[in-house]
């Protein structure tokens, strides 16, 4: 039934229903203009850079003087780099180091917190091993670095000095000035740094979980192990397919670490795409073909972020969808 009001002076009459459409349409405004900053920050800050730096990698240009138009011609030369090659190869690298064995460990260290550790020591025990763990997360990268690579300087660095006293002294190494070890010490201290947050999203994602079903397969016998295998990893799987994403993305465009540790050397050894773009862009001054190399590093993240959020959308419909048999 739809109720009338009377509008004063006699010129109208308002509609309940369309009195509440009007509420509906200011509550929406209102959401809009929360919403503006950011899509004004977003425009300002991804948008509009992204699109002048594909514009310039249309374009032969040094970095002064007014930029040649050249086309593909940067994009053409890009399959026949083998120096590219070679850094997206190193990102491959990364991504193990950065996405999957942080994953992995990450899960295990969680459900053993959450499951052994917070049952048999308490949650304050829980949560002081979960903040030890993501420490490396808050501290910046440029820290981070220096005091790596004053852990495994060649000389007097604390790693070899340790393995001096233990009697390995054989095997001492310069890390980070082997081309062949530095590419694996870059990985070690990325494992490091982002151990914490497949932790903590972890630690989090099992907060959601029915602890009935642990204590049944516990009635049952079944071990840690098991109860890891068959519960906790298929409870939180979105949160894997989250992680997975967020931190290969974070892999590929791997910078700051590089740049303290290793400035890609030696020999191009620890070179990333970043990185290679880095250098081409303001130390070769080939402009042009640097932003081809970000653009293309772009669109390759764009699709990994696509791929994580469909996997993720397919495993929370699949976890949403009614699990019954026919009446």
């Amino acid at each position: 039934m739809t109720v009338t009001v009377e509008r004063p002076g006699g010129r109208g009459r308002v509609s309940n229903g369309a009195r509440r459409h009007r509420s509906s349409l200011r509550r929406k405004d209102s959401y809009t203009l929360f919403l503006l900053p950011g899509a004004v920050a977003f425009l300002a800050v991804i948008v509009v850079p992204f699109l002048m730096n594909t514009a310039v990698s249309f374009t032969d240009w040094r970095g002064v003087g007014t930029p040649g138009w050249s086309g593909l011609a940067n994009y053409r030369v890009l399959p026949d780099d083998s120096e590219f090659w070679a850094s997206f190869r190193h990102s491959l690298f990364m991504v193990v180091a950065m996405a999957a064995v942080p994953t992995a460990v990450g899960l295990v260290l969680a459900a053993a917190l959450f499951d052994y550790v917070g049952k048999h020591f308490g949650s304050r025990w829980a949560a002081v091993l979960r903040a030890c763990f993501y420490l490396p997360q808050v501290l910046p990268i440029a820290v981070a670095g220096i005091v790596w690579s004053w852990i495994l300087a060649p000389e007097n660095g604390s790693l070899n000095e340790v393995l001096k006293a233990v009697g390995l002294g054989s095997w001492q190494q310069d890390w980070l000035g082997d081309p062949d070890l530095a590419l694996y010490s870059v990985m070690g201290v990325m494992v490091w740094v982002q151990l914490g947050f497949p932790l903590v999203v972890f630690m989090a994602g099992l907060q959601r979980v029915d602890p009935q079903l642990y204590e049944a397969a516990e009635l049952d016998g079944a071990g840690w192990w098991r109860r890891f295998r068959h519960i906790t990893v298929p409870q939180i799987r979105p949160e894997i397919y989250v992680v997975l994403t967020w931190c290969t993305i974070a892999a590929l465009k791997v910078f700051g670490a590089v740049y303290v540790l290793t400035k890609g050397g030696p020999g191009g050894a620890t070179n990333v795409p970043s990185y290679f773009s880095f250098t081409t862009f303001f130390e070769k001054t080939q402009v042009g073909y640097g932003a081809a190399v970000s653009t293309v590093l772009t669109v390759i993240i764009l699709a990994v972020s696509l791929i994580g959020l469909k996997l993720q959308t397919r495993s929370e419909d699949a976890e949403d969808a009614p699990t019954g048999g026919r009446a």
